[in-house]
C-alpha cells in the first residue's frame, strides 16, 4: 500500500447548505437585547425595592388585626407616618396629645399618639418608656412601641375596637347604649377600671399617679371589658413619695380639690376621680350639668346624695338600668361613688378597699356627703317643727 509523503498538503472540500451556516449578525443582536433586558430588570429591582422601603405595601385598615406580642419595638417617625396615613384617620384628643388609628405591615392594628409639648430629653423619656413598656395588667391598656426622633415624640399602643366608654356612655343612640351597656356590663367595666388603677398605685414597680382618670381614658376591647389608657409620662412618684406632682392635670369635673388648694398630690386624687367616673357609669349623666331644668341637679353627686337619702335611689340610676340590676349591687356602687369623692382626701378608701368593697368583701363606709344630706334634712325638718308651734302659739 503506497502512503502519501508526510509533508505533502491536501486540499479538502466540502458542500454544506447556506442555511447551516452561524449568521453572526444575528448572534449579536441577541446578545445586545439580552443585556439590555438585564439591565433593565435590575434597574426595575432596585427601583421596586427602594419604593418598598418608602411606601411598604399593607393591607387595608379593615382587613387588620389585633396581636398579643408584648415586645416593645422602636419605630421610625416615617414608619408611623406611613401606618397612619400620614396621620389620617384620628380617633380622639387630649392634653397630652391626639390619637390616630394605624396599621403596621404586619397587619396589626394599633393606635398612635403623638405626644404634643414633650420638653424631656431622649434619655429621660426612654428611660419612662422602659417602665412603662413593663405594665402589663389586664385592665390597662397596653404600649407596643414609641418614636423619639428629635422633638418628635410618639407612642404606639394596642387598638381598641370598641372605643371609649365615653363614647358609649354618652351617646345619643339609647338603642346601642342599651345593648352595650347593661348593669352587669357597666359594673365590670367599673370594677376592672378600679383594679386598674390598684395595679398603677401599689403593683407596679415605680408607682404611677394616672391623674386624669374619666371615661374619656377608659377603652373597651372586643368584649366590652375596660382598659384604662392615658397613664403615659411624668407621673412616677415612687414608693416614698419622695417626688409628687406640682403641675395641674386632667379635667374639670374629674379634679380632686388637691390639684386646685395646691397641696402635695397623692394617688388618692385617681380615686376621686374615680367616684366621679363611677357615678356618671351608674346614671348615664355627666358629674356637672348646666342643661338640666332643675338648678338643684347642677352638681349631680350632691343631689344623688339627698335623693339616697330621700329613698328615691332609682332617680339616680339612667332608665331601664336599675330593673335588671342587683339593687344591692347597685346600692353599693352609689355609696362607694360617693366615698370616693369625699373633700378630704384622708376620708377617702385606697383603691385597694375600693375594689375590695365593689366585690362585696367590705362593707363601706357612710360617706360624709350623705351624712351631711340627713343633717341638712334633719335641721329643715326641725325648723319646720318650730314655726308650726310658733304658728300654733301666736
Amino acid at each position: 500500500m503506497h502512503n502519501p509523503p508526510s509533508n505533502s498538503r491536501s486540499t479538502v472540500s466540502i458542500r454544506v447548505a447556506a442555511s447551516a451556516l452561524p449568521q453572526h449578525q444575528d448572534i449579536s443582536s441577541n446578545l445586545k437585547a439580552i443585556t439590555i433586558a438585564s439591565v433593565l430588570a435590575l434597574a426595575l429591582s432596585v427601583l421596586s425595592f427602594l419604593m418598598w422601603q418608602r411606601y411598604p405595601l399593607r393591607p387595608p385598615m379593615e382587613m387588620c388585626t389585633d396581636s398579643s406580642d408584648s415586645f416593645l419595638r422602636m419605630f421610625s417617625y416615617m414608619e408611623l407616618k406611613i401606618a397612619t396615613r400620614n396621620f389620617r384617620f384620628k380617633l380622639g384628643s387630649g392634653g397630652s396629645g391626639s390619637v390616630f388609628k394605624g396599621c403596621l405591615i404586619d397587619g396589626t392594628l394599633v393606635a398612635v399618639k403623638k405626644l404634643e409639648g414633650s420638653r424631656q430629653h431622649e434619655k429621660e423619656f426612654r428611660a419612662e418608656i422602659s417602665c412603662l413598656g413593663n405594665i402589663q395588667h389586664a385592665n390597662l391598656i397596653r404600649l407596643r412601641g414609641f418614636c423619639a426622633e428629635g422633638s418628635r415624640r410618639l407612642l404606639v399602643y394596642e387598638y381598641m375596637p370598641n372605643g371609649s366608654l365615653n363614647s358609649l356612655l354618652f351617646s345619643s343612640n339609647s338603642k346601642t347604649k342599651r345593648n352595650a351597656l347593661d348593669w352587669k356590663a357597666r359594673f365590670q367595666i367599673a370594677l376592672g377600671t378600679a383594679r386598674g388603677l390598684v395595679y398603677l398605685h401599689e403593683k407596679c414597680r415605680d408607682r404611677i399617679i394616672h391623674g386624669d382618670v374619666k371615661p374619656e381614658n377608659i377603652l373597651l376591647d372586643g368584649n366590652f371589658s375596660p382598659r384604662l389608657a392615658d397613664f403615659g409620662l411624668a407621673k412616677l412618684v415612687g414608693r416614698d413619695f419622695s417626688r409628687v406632682l406640682t403641675t395641674t392635670r386632667g379635667t374639670r369635673g374629674y379634679l380632686a380639690p388637691e390639684w386646685i388648694s395646691g397641696l402635695p398630690i397623692t394617688p388618692n386624687v385617681d380615686v376621686y376621680s374615680f367616684g366621679i367616673t363611677l357615678l356618671e357609669i351608674i346614671s348615664g349623666r355627666r358629674s356637672i350639668d348646666l342643661n338640666v331644668q332643675d338648678s338643684s341637679q347642677y352638681y349631680f353627686p350632691a343631689w344623688a346624695a339627698t335623693q339616697i337619702y330621700e329613698g328615691k335611689m332609682i332617680n339616680i340610676v339612667e332608665e331601664g338600668v336599675a330593673v335588671e340590676a342587683d339593687i344591692g349591687e347597685l346600692t353599693r356602687a352609689i355609696v362607694i361613688g360617693l366615698l370616693c369623692i369625699e373633700r378630704e382626701e384622708e376620708m377617702r378608701p385606697s383603691m385597694e378597699q375600693v375594689v375590695r368593697m365593689l366585690e362585696g368583701k367590705m362593707h363601706p363606709q357612710t360617706p360624709q356627703m350623705l351624712s351631711c344630706a340627713v343633717k341638712e334634712k334633719q335641721t329643715d325638718m326641725t325648723e319646720t317643727d318650730s314655726d308650726s308651734n310658733d304658728n300654733v302659739v301666736k
